[in-house]
């Protein structure tokens, strides 16, 4: 498939575009630059920075794709943008490039939805089929596991994160980590329950959607504190092996957590 470029958009020929790539009109393409086959980028577009993209990506009109950080302490360092394959991008989204002062680089997986004026901030790390509504904002290093959904106008705070199947109601403010399976909303975001019907949908057995629920009411309704909740959560690992995959997750997560979990 043939490369296809509008002729009012600038592609500068240093840039690397992979077969069946169309780039839209008035768009611009920086040095640094490699798109993968069939993406397709609209119209209005700026992607520069050192920025590397995946296949069959579309971007729609007017994103800004590799951009650089907006932190204070950036000094021209050459750090990346690096998008996976599949991903729905929708228009006004920013992403900007990582930082030296964190691993250098931001990423998007694979398979995401990102809607109108999301915005990526440097160093952020998302996994792969989450859903970002229009116009959530994140600080910088933010984590986002795979299957995650974040509401629309929802802003999470610079190195927070929100674990894997986890949802977060529209205009959240995310202060603290949201563990894995959980929902939550408010302002300040609380815990409201265990992402049931969506570990439904994705396949999880009605054995691992009940120790969920119990290993919420053991995180969240038993007044215990994290350690001790934690140490629960590890009892059940040997006494439940048909679902220690999922409390594992949640078990990963608590000692990940820098700055503590959302608490109720």
């Amino acid at each position: 498939m043939a490369v296809t470029i509008h002729p009012s958009a600038i592609v500068d020929p240093k840039a690397i575009l992979e077969d069946g790539v169309s780039i839209g009109a008035f768009s611009i393409v920086g040095p640094n630059v490699h798109i993968g086959a069939r993406t397709q980028v609209g119209p209005h577009c700026m992607i520069d920075g050192h920025t590397r993209i995946g296949e069959d990506n579309v971007f729609y009109r007017f994103c800004s794709i590799g951009g650089m950080p907006q932190d204070k302490k950036y000094a021209n360092e050459p750090t990346r943008l690096e998008i996976g394959d599949r991903n729905m991008v929708r228009e006004y989204v920013t992403f900007n490039t990582g930082t030296v002062q964190d691993v250098g680089v931001t990423r998007l997986g694979s398979d995401n939805w990102v809607m109108a004026y999301v915005h990526v901030a440097h160093d952020c790390q998302i996994g792969n089929q989450a859903i970002l509504a229009n116009g959530v904002q994140m600080g910088g290093h933010v984590h986002i596991g795979d299957w995650a959904i974040i509401g629309g106008l929802a802003a999470i705070h610079q190195f927070g994160k929100v674990g894997a199947h986890a949802m977060v109601g529209g205009s959240s403010a995310v202060h603290k980590d949201v563990p894995p399976y959980v929902m939550a909303s408010g302002n300040p975001c609380i815990p409201v329950g265990i992402n049931v019907e969506g570990l439904k949908r994705r396949g999880f057995s009605s054995e691992e959607v009940s120790a969920l629920r119990d290993a919420y009411k053991i995180i969240y309704r038993r007044g215990l504190s994290i350690v001790e909740a934690r140490e629960q959560l590890v009892q059940r690992l040997t006494d439940e092996p048909a679902v220690a995959n999922a409390i594992q997750r949640l078990v990963q997560f608590l000692d990940a957590s820098d700055r503590g979990i959302i608490r109720s």
